[in-house]
């Protein structure tokens, strides 16, 4: 096969190294910025963080980040042609202006103390639990291998026998199952009642066992030892002829099983599911008009440190410039472009953030103001990057990952957006308004006799919505809502 050689045009989009990162800016979530900004500083000497507000003297004359491409490997040219005025410039050993101001009427702090709770953990709760059993070394140290093979539910779903090759092969202990076993019941009696169970049915019936035994505590016990999968279906019927209940005893049996918890683990605090929500946003109703502000640790004190501006002012004043020199320089200035460029690609991103959460704000002003969802109006992505004259995929990183409080609650900025519907007057309304009606007709209704998805249909469409029953059936899996059988309560 012979050798071909032609040219071929392509047109290829290539986003410079500051786009990327401010494109990845734009995803870190404000609860994290911090960790972002830290480990930019430790990669960086150049880059500093202050207490006051840094005065942009390494700017370019727009806010835009400047095209160039980063170049780390400086060429002899560049040894040659440095050009230290863009990196100092005169009145730099004068008194900034912000040490002249009045600090008897400081700005409004906007700073916000995020609380943190302070709990023992669930595994502390059950090492603190097993050292006040009486067990030789030998079966403390099998019963902490057992502890630590709860999952977060506090459920033991590891088999007995992994169990007993991990300890074999990872600490030389030699166990069996009858052991296992033995300090596994003992676990069990462990609070909170329910840790250590096999899978959901052992978890409810030792919460159970741990009651005082009153004649519905027993026979709850019974339910779900020989009907369990019949209660979780609600197939009452077939236990009421079981156990020739009546109505009110069913009533009483169901109770005090749905009082029991289904997760015990989660009583304590993991460790792994402490998550915090701290808004990147706050809308706040004065008399009537919304007013939009970022939180306050979304706009960091950087600067370009002072030790890295008076090695170039050395090197400006020395009359030797070495080729040593004159390397230690270019690291010196590209430190400082890199420091410049992510100080800049904050700034952007404080101005995409406000830019957005602004357009967001005034399209939906109508659920700002009065915090119902049937106020919601139709919104896609492509609305707001319209206005906003930014990218969909910007405007979906912003969207994806941030959150706005306000009066109402603090929601996702994801939230705002969805589908529209088309009603009978032609109107178009959200599809989280459908959703909202929807909710409030569930919890209308009667619950010994739910509405099943055919007449939730027919509901809607006499609201003047049009909608098929599959499409209630699909909103009503995406609100967490099970089927009419599953809602019914006698």
């Amino acid at each position: 096969m012979a050798l071909q050689q032609n040219l071929q045009q392509k047109l290829l989009q290539k986003l410079s190294p500051q786009q990327i990162q401010l494109m990845k800016l734009l995803q870190v979530p404000t609860a994290i910025l911090d960790e972002r900004i830290k480990e930019e500083m430790e990669e960086n000497p150049a880059l500093e963080q202050g207490d006051e507000t840094y005065e942009d003297e390494f700017n370019n004359e727009e806010d835009n980040i400047p095209d160039e491409d980063y170049e780390k490997d400086g060429s002899q040219d560049d040894y040659d042609n440095i050009d230290i005025t863009e990196y100092v410039h005169e009145g730099d050993d004068e008194i900034g202006d912000y040490r002249l101001r009045d600090t008897n009427y400081p700005e409004q702090d906007e700073s916000r103390v995020t609380p943190h709770k302070v709990e023992v953990s669930f595994m502390e709760l059950m090492l603190q639990q097993l050292g006040m059993l009486t067990l030789t070394e030998h079966q403390r140290k099998v019963a902490i291998q057992i502890i630590g093979s709860l999952d977060d539910d506090g459920y033991l779903r590891r088999e007995i026998d992994s169990i007993i090759d991990d300890l074999a092969f990872r600490q030389n202990v030699n166990t069996d199952e009858e052991e296992i076993a033995d300090l596994l019941v003992q676990i069990q009696q462990f609070d909170p009642p329910g840790v250590g169970a096999r899978n959901l049915q052992e978890c409810l019936l030792l919460q159970l066992e741990r009651k005082e035994q009153t004649p519905t505590i027993k026979l709850a016990i019974k339910v779900l030892e020989k009907y369990f999968e019949e209660f979780t279906k609600k197939h009452y019927e077939k236990i009421q002829k079981a156990f020739d209940l009546s109505d009110e005893d069913l009533r009483e049996i169901i109770a005090q099983i749905v009082k029991l918890n289904p997760k015990p683990g989660n009583t304590g605090d993991s460790g792994k599911n402490r998550n915090y929500i701290i808004p990147d946003f706050f809308i706040v109703n004065n008399n009537g008009k919304l007013e939009l502000s970022l939180n306050s640790k979304n706009a960091p004190d950087l600067r370009i440190s002072d030790g890295y501006r008076d090695m170039l002012k050395d090197y400006e004043r020395g009359s030797k410039k070495d080729k040593r020199q004159k390397e230690a320089v270019l690291f010196i200035k590209q430190k400082i472009d890199s420091a410049k460029w992510f100080i800049d690609a904050i700034k952007q991103r404080q101005n995409t953030l406000l830019n957005t959460m602004e357009a967001i704000m005034n399209y939906q002003h109508d659920f700002f103001v009065t915090g119902d969802e049937t106020n919601l109006r139709p919104m896609i992505l492509k609305d707001i990057a319209e206005t906003t004259h930014l990218d969909i995929s910007t405007v979906s990183r912003v969207a994806n990952s941030k959150f706005v409080q306000t009066e109402f609650g603090t929601f996702r900025l994801k939230f705002f957006f969805s589908e529209s519907l088309q009603t009978d007057s032609g109107e178009e309304v959200s599809t989280r308004e459908v959703k909202k009606i929807l909710t409030d007709l569930i919890d209308e209704e009667t619950k010994n006799h739910p509405y099943s998805d055919e007449k939730l249909t027919e509901l809607l469409q006499e609201k003047g919505y049009n909608i098929a029953r599959r499409t209630v059936a699909k909103y009503r899996e995406q609100l967490n809502i099970p089927v009419a059988r599953l809602r019914k309560i006698l």
